[in-house]
């Protein structure tokens, strides 16, 4: 049995692109664990570090040695191996030859697929030692890096220069050169604090040395937890709340090794402006966290993280301070600058501004989205005037000294220019709402003219997009067409709106110009919503089966359809579900035989089997009750109503032979069937249903 060792992997460089560093760590532990997969080397973990200056891996308990194997090779087929009198052909004995052995020796192999000459050789197991390094390399060559870059005269390209590299198995270093670096068992300390060497002088201690000795805290999750504890508590010294964003928090966790929080301090004044303007200049600009008050109102503070202990953290603070000051000014005055000029004075400014080339100018966008917004707010029942006025200066704000610096304030200052401006309210709130949700999980427009816009707004996108050829095809999506599509459907979905996509689609169409000939974008557009409604109901643990019943009727409102996928997941949990979804599966199969016109007349007269006269009746029955549900899109309730007829739609299959010689007898019972699957389809297609779970 082979031993086992742990071994340390490490690579010292510059420092990392902060935003890149978690994802790179994680794909070099990925890396490396297929290449010691692929090597048949075992080990019981494999634990991840990362700082700005290093990516490293523990692997515990690795095997010092892959195992002994035997490898099969395969030869040609046994028919073209010999010939008609049994003697080996040309073939066989190149393959032989290949294999340093006589034909004799070979053997056959045989499978469902024929047989062949084969031959197994027992193949030696490799020192791990020996494996490693083309593993730490193989991973590195294949990180997600865009650009890799050269440093001096060397050959080596990576995403920053690097210094140093560990391999180190258990006590032994493993000697390699990677990256033009030859490998050792010397890591560095803190870059300020720590900066010369420290010896590694077993893999188990890799984490202790440069915490105790370097000042780096290695693991990116302690270093992460510890972060978000301090931005806590320091808040909390400041009588406020520190606002964590969790993606800031792995970039600033990305650039120290040794975090200390600083608070700083702005004057006062400042909160004259809009609190998103001050926060989005400390958040993009510095990577500071902002602080509320009880009444989520912003605080003149700022928590940063310092890489440095240092002996004057005042200094530290000051310095902070003078940084983010002119931001902050600039901030000021544009917001006092923007103010002057009116939105609506800013509209004919968007003829400068190109959408896309065939599709024209955001202005040309702008009259589209007006009309579209103007028939989708009429479908709300809500005014049509305040939806046009607000997709006439929904695009305004774009033209702003505000946006221009801080372009992920669009729709936001928007809302508080048409506020300072004296527009409607309703009008600023959906000038802001136009661009929920804007990321996954982000809430969807609450007004009614804001949901109008935002729907406007992503329909005109995607049709126009579409009519040009421009589809989304594997991860090539520069209009954020799928983001768009998900987030007008989840506007209409949970808000519960009743609203016919494919009729407003056509609506759409006829906005654009002839020569881009919108129309055949009609049904693409329609079938890529559904596409997307797939992912969003499976994220709500919708089965398959369930989704595919209802798509399958291709509903033309997004609410309805979500409703429906409502009642048909209770109807699976039903006790008749089972029955009644093979039923349908039964009547769909006999049908579908059936050529030429599909009998749909019923003659009682006809009924010479009581079970057929019970169906009837039953039917007849549930029929009443279930139609004015149905005219009520109360599915589940329809469902349940019709989950009544299990019994005798068994006895039926059970008594009935539909497909009888009799053709009369055949077409009333098949017409009897027929209405029985209709009320079920005015759901969905039940018979697309797999095996149920009964509750």
């Amino acid at each position: 049995m082979s031993d086992k060792k742990d071994l340390l992997i490490e690579l010292g460089t510059e420092e990392l692109p902060p935003k890149a560093l978690k994802g790179l760590a994680q794909a070099f532990k990925n890396g490396v664990a297929k290449g010691l997969d692929d090597a048949d080397l075992s080990y019981e973990t494999i634990k991840s570090y990362a700082t700005p200056r290093r990516l490293a891996l523990v692997i515990k308990q690795l095997s010092t040695t892959s195992p002994d194997k035997s490898v099969q090779r395969r030869g040609p087929a046994l028919q073209a191996a010999f010939d008609d009198e049994g003697c080996p052909t040309k073939a066989a004995r190149g393959f032989a030859k290949s294999c340093n052995v006589e034909v004799e020796q070979l053997s056959k192999l045989e499978t469902d697929k024929g047989a062949w000459l084969a031959y197994t050789v027992a193949e030696k197991g490799k020192p791990s030692a020996a494996l490693i390094p083309a593993i730490f390399q193989t991973a590195l060559d294949k990180l997600p890096i865009p650009k890799r870059m050269h440093w001096g005269d060397l050959d080596a390209m990576f995403v920053r220069p690097v210094h140093w590299a560990i391999l180190l198995l258990g006590d032994e270093v493993i000697h390699a050169n990677i990256l033009s670096v030859s490998t050792s068992n010397y890591t560095r300390g803190h870059r300020f604090h720590k900066p010369q060497r420290l010896t590694v002088t077993a893999p188990s201690e890799y984490e202790k040395l440069l915490a105790e000795q370097g000042m780096v805290i290695a693991d990116f999750d302690k270093r992460k937890d510890l972060i978000h504890q301090q931005i806590i508590d320091a808040a909390v010294k400041t009588g406020g709340k520190a606002v964590i964003d969790p993606e800031l928090l792995d970039e600033v966790t990305s650039m120290v090794e040794w975090p200390q929080v600083i608070v700083g301090e702005f004057e006062k004044h400042y909160l004259d402006v809009p609190a998103e303007a001050l926060i989005s200049a400390m958040k993009k600009h510095q990577k500071y966290f902002h602080i509320m008050d009880s009444n989520e109102q912003l605080m003149p503070y700022f928590i940063t993280i310092s890489n440095i202990q240092s002996s004057d953290p005042e200094q530290i603070k000051k310095g902070n301070e003078r940084v983010i000051r002119p931001r902050l000014s600039d901030a000021n005055f544009f917001w006092s600058q923007d103010k002057k000029t009116p939105l609506e004075n800013k509209l004919e400014r968007l003829k400068s501004v190109v959408f896309q080339n065939k599709l024209g100018t955001v202005y040309d966008k702008t009259q589209r989205v007006t009309e579209l917004a103007a028939i989708i707010a009429e479908a709300l029942n809500t005014d049509v005037s305040l939806a046009k006025r607000a997709a006439q200066l929904a695009k305004c704000d774009l033209m702003s000294e505000m946006v221009n610096e801080f372009p992920d304030l669009q729709g936001i200052m928007g809302r508080y220019y048409a506020a300072n401006d004296g527009e409607d309210e309703a009008v600023a709130v959906a000038l802001d709402e136009q661009y929920m949700p804007r990321f996954s999980g982000d809430q969807t427009p609450s007004s009614a003219t804001g949901q109008a816009l935002s729907i406007a707004e992503r329909i005109d996108t995607l049709m126009g997009i579409f009519a040009l050829g421009q589809i989304p095809s594997g991860d090539k999506d520069p209009f954020a067409l799928r983001r768009a599509a998900l987030g007008l459907l989840r506007t209409i979905i949970e808000n519960k709106l009743v609203l016919d996509i494919p009729a407003i689609l056509k609506h759409s169409a006829a906005l654009f110009p002839v020569k881009i000939n919108a129309a055949e974008a009609c049904e693409p557009v329609y079938k890529f919503m559904l596409d997307r409604l797939k992912g969003y109901f499976a994220d709500q643990a919708i089965s398959t089966d369930v989704f595919d019943s209802v798509v399958a009727l291709t509903p033309a409102q997004p609410y309805d359809f979500a409703c429906r996928i409502e009642a048909v997941s209770q109807f699976k949990r039903l006790e008749a579900a089972e029955s009644l979804a093979a039923a349908n599966k039964r009547i769909a199969n006999i049908l579908k035989k059936l050529d030429g016109i599909i009998p749909t007349e019923i003659n009682s007269d006809l009924f010479t089997e009581d079970a057929e006269k019970h169906l009837a009746e039953q039917l007849n029955s549930v029929s009443k009750r279930v139609e004015p549900l149905l005219a009520q899109s109360l599915y589940t309730q329809a469902l349940t109503e019709l989950s009544e007829l299990r019994a005798v739609v068994d006895t039926f299959f059970d008594d009935v032979m539909v497909m009888t010689d009799d053709e009369a007898l055949k077409n009333n019972r098949i017409a009897l069937l027929g209405q029985l699957q209709g009320h079920f389809m005015q759901v969905a297609d039940l018979s697309l249903l797999q095996s149920t779970i009964v509750e």
